[in-house]
């Protein structure tokens, strides 16, 4: 009797193993719009991260990053109690800090400097999510 394996020669060996290196960054995903935290965590996890926890506003997400500790999080601009600006300035004193890419529908209008010193690592418009390179601006720091 021939035993089936889930290695090779069945194809399913060194993606799989890709992808359970790959998750080992995990995100937190910040949005009020469930339909977006949905889409947002289908296109993390494609990518190989781990989406840990969603929240839909500014104070459940203070409490999964606590609770998680995530290595990253993607957050809203605009959330039902707190800016996205403001959450990310309660987070840049945790240690280590996650890294933080703010999104929105509309253009940010700070500027780099002023993204960089509330913590923020970068500003994705959303419907430019799909293109963005996630890996390497959630990738974990050296």
């Amino acid at each position: 009797m021939r035993t089936k394996t889930w290695g090779y020669p069945y194809g399913l060996w060194l993606p799989l193993a890709g992808i359970l290196v790959d998750m080992s960054v995990s995100i937190v995903v910040v949005d009020d719009d469930s339909g977006f935290r949905r889409i947002a965590r289908t296109l993390l996890t494609a990518r190989g991260m781990r989406v840990v926890a969603e929240s839909e506003d500014g104070t459940s997400a203070l409490a999964a990053v606590r609770e998680h500790r995530p290595d990253g999080l993607l957050l809203d601009l605009h959330l039902p109690d707190h800016d996205g600006v403001a959450v990310a300035r309660m987070l840049r004193n945790q240690d280590p800090p996650p890294r933080i890419v703010l999104t929105s529908t509309e253009q940010s209008f700070w500027s780099t400097d002023e993204l960089r010193q509330a913590g923020i690592e970068a500003f994705v418009a959303k419907d430019r999510l799909f293109d963005a390179d996630l890996q390497a601006l959630f990738g974990k720091m050296p």
